[in-house]
């Protein structure tokens, strides 16, 4: 082997320990395998690992002790989650289908993004509200929260539960910064580094990059129109012993099924036999035209936890989620989000029930509703003259599940069309498994424009 050949496996080696350390599979002071099993592990010679080990001795990133070995040197490595799971094509990981659709410009088409356009939001109302909040007193401008949050706004959510089945008083619901601050708390609350948490399949990307924030195993259960597979479900509860499962209610994201009463009374049951705890994100609830089961209703919050929040009906730019949970679960949980955050926000919960209980807010959603029901049917007809059909047909929301022509990649035609401006979001964010390639997520409100249909028969000619 030449010495540029050679230099070329040193950095490789190099390269891999460093990104072991970064995601903390090597913690400060481990010990890095011997230069024989490194060299067996990697196929590389014995004075490869050497030099490796050596080069990064005298960068500070590990240590020797004579006799002993490498270990590793300094304080635990900065988390970085694009470095731990699976390594995924930056255009396809979870992380960067998010900053590409939030960093961009205006003139950026979103196809793949998971809000409505800012247009399609209730911008009257928010002004309104803003201005209702303006006149409040000045405790309700600049003071803290009380922890659990603004009691008028959680009697509100106690009456929309209550809509859809779920019967939760004020004092079992909690106000946090947003749906996904939700989920932070409750995994702080409940899981340690190394617990099994289920998730759907395919499910939200963020709740992989989330869950590798908190070190746990991933697992995810095939999803069905109606529902998760309740055979692998059953088998996963066996063979995983999980803690946590991660769904959606209502209108489930990225497929756009909705939970069968069946489906969900037998999921029960099978959690009834182990120790699960459900997490159940009801954050398109609005979006529904009939109302679809909710685990938390037939639980009756024993050991089914509910959130939502409004960013995908109200403003994005108002972080207010929730969380309804059983009494002694909710005392903890306002603990923790004491210790983490101290008081939420006062003023963008005052905002919030000033929105909801504007007079304008139900005929808003109404319309909405109405315009994401023909777009939903202009973008499957368009996607259908360049052979992407749904995986079903959405009773309402905004996302289509859409199979990609036989031999078509997703990631890759990712990657094609955001060389023509345009963010993606392929299968491969929301699934591990080697189908989702196949999958790719569109948002039927964001894809109206002719542009997007154009750049996609352009990319499948290729």
């Amino acid at each position: 082997m030449g010495r540029q050949s050679g230099s070329t496996r040193i950095d490789q080696v190099m390269a891999a320990i460093r990104a072991r350390i970064a995601a903390r599979a090597y913690g400060p002071g481990a010990r890095l395998p011997s230069v024989r099993a490194q060299a067996k592990a990697m196929q590389v010679s014995v004075s490869t690992v050497v030099e490796a080990y050596e080069r990064l001795a005298a960068e500070g990133v590990i240590g020797s002790r004579p006799g002993s070995g490498f270990y590793v040197a300094g304080p635990v490595a900065p988390l970085a989650l694009a470095r731990m799971g699976p390594r995924l094509d930056r255009e396809v990981d979870p992380m960067w289908i998010s900053r590409q659709s939030l960093e961009t410009d205006a003139a950026m088409l979103k196809p793949g993004c998971g809000w409505l356009p800012a247009a399609w939001m209730y911008e009257s109302g928010m002004r309104r509200a803003l201005r209702a909040v303006a006149r409040a007193d000045t405790v309700s401008l600049a003071d803290y929260a009380t922890p659990l949050g603004a009691p008028a706004l959680r009697q509100l959510l106690a009456r929309r539960l209550a809509g859809n089945g779920v019967e939760a008083s004020p004092d079992q619901i909690m106000l946090t910064d947003s749906g996904t601050h939700a989920i932070d708390l409750i995994a702080r609350f409940l899981l340690e580094p190394g617990d099994t948490v289920l998730v759907d399949d395919p499910c939200y990307f963020n709740f992989h990059a989330l869950l590798k924030a908190h070190r746990v195993k991933v697992v995810g259960v095939p999803y069905t129109p109606a529902g998760p597979d309740l055979e692998a479900f059953g088998t996963a509860l066996q063979a995983q012993a999980p803690r946590l499962y991660i769904t959606n209610s209502g209108l489930h994201n990225p497929t756009g099924a909705v939970l069968s009463p069946v489906v969900a009374h037998r999921l029960l049951k099978l959690a009834e036999m182990s120790n699960l705890v459900i997490v159940e994100d009801d954050i398109f609830a609005d979006f529904e035209t009939a109302p679809a089961p909710r685990l938390a209703a037939f639980d009756g919050l024993s050991r089914v936890i509910q959130i939502g929040s409004f960013s995908k009906t109200l403003s994005a730019s108002l972080r207010c989620g929730f969380i309804a949970a059983r009494p002694d679960w909710l005392d903890a949980l306002a603990d923790l989000k004491l210790a983490t955050g101290f008081g939420g926000s006062r003023l963008a919960a005052d905002v919030l029930l000033a929105a909801l209980t504007d007079s304008g807010y139900r005929r808003h959603m109404e319309g909405v509703r109405l315009r994401l029901a023909d777009a939903r049917e202009r973008i499957i007809a368009k996607l259908g003259e360049v052979g992407i059909t749904p995986w079903l047909t959405p009773q309402a929301g905004m996302f289509l599940w859409c199979l990609l022509p036989a031999g078509v990649d997703a990631a890759q035609l990712a990657r094609d069309c955001l060389k023509d401006g345009m963010v993606l979001a392929p299968g491969n964010a929301f699934s591990q498994s080697p189908e989702a390639g196949r999958f790719m997520r569109f948002n039927a409100a964001q894809s109206l424009d002719p542009r997007i249909h154009a750049a996609l028969k352009r990319a499948l000619a290729r």
